[in-house]
């Protein structure tokens, strides 16, 4: 049975960076079949050009490539590219999950690769990805999640990558009280700073971006010895 999208109209886009031939074409071969488009890229100085040329809906990529290094390739993509990312490891002592986010990637598997859960990682992670680009408006706030940009009553917000995700996560969550062992997970992989006042450094900086770092709190307000609530009304 064809998976979840490989039903839809437009046929998915993977582009898979591999540079073992047999298992660049079976895994080719058992995503054509499953209906999804695949493009194979078997060399690290090519992958790059590939990503923006080919503009997958997800990427792929071994670790162990030619000329330029898988981590490299998610490193550089990540400046421009905003689609998920499959990491694939020879071995799962070679990444843990606090190297993987920071390289910016979004799952992996180790090999041997089994097919049927390949892609069931890669519905999941399109199934994500399609749940959380929408557009997103809140008190003036809109928060386009696939181009990583803000805007705040028609004003772009210049954002560092760790006040994004903090403001997301206040975002995703407002209304409601959001604790400071949240924030941290919010950041890691960008800061391994996680004490309260990293938090309270960057909760100011969004709230002087967003014009409300005077007392009282309108947008971001403070819940004492519990964390930080992005108000809804």
């Amino acid at each position: 049975m064809r998976g979840w999208l490989a039903r839809t109209m437009k046929k998915t886009k993977i582009l898979l960076i591999e540079d073992d031939a047999e298992i660049s074409r079976l895994t080719a071969m058992y995503l054509d079949v499953e209906g999804f488009e695949v493009a194979v890229v078997d060399d690290g100085a090519m992958a790059l050009e590939a990503i923006k040329t080919t503009q997958p809906d997800l990427v792929v990529l071994d670790l162990m490539l030619p000329n330029l290094s898988g981590i490299e390739i998610c490193k550089l993509a990540r400046e421009f590219y905003q689609q998920p990312i499959l990491i694939l490891t020879a071995c799962d002592d070679d990444i843990s999950e606090v190297s993987l986010l920071k390289m910016g990637a979004d799952d992996y598997l180790v090999k041997p690769l089994r097919p049927h859960v390949l892609v069931a990682r890669i519905e999941a992670l399109l199934r994500r990805y399609t749940k959380s680009a929408a557009v997103k408006t809140e008190q003036g706030i809109i928060i386009n999640v696939n181009a990583s940009q803000v805007s705040f009553n028609g004003r772009q917000l210049e954002l560092t990558e760790a006040e994004f995700k903090m403001l997301k996560i206040l975002f995703d969550n407002r209304g409601t009280t959001v604790s400071r062992e949240q924030c941290c997970q919010a950041l890691r992989g960008i800061d391994y700073d996680f004490s309260n006042r990293s938090i309270d450094m960057r909760i100011s900086g969004l709230r002087k971006k967003l014009g409300d770092d005077k007392m009282p709190y309108q947008l971001i307000t403070t819940i004492r010895n519990q964390g930080y609530k992005l108000n809804n009304e």
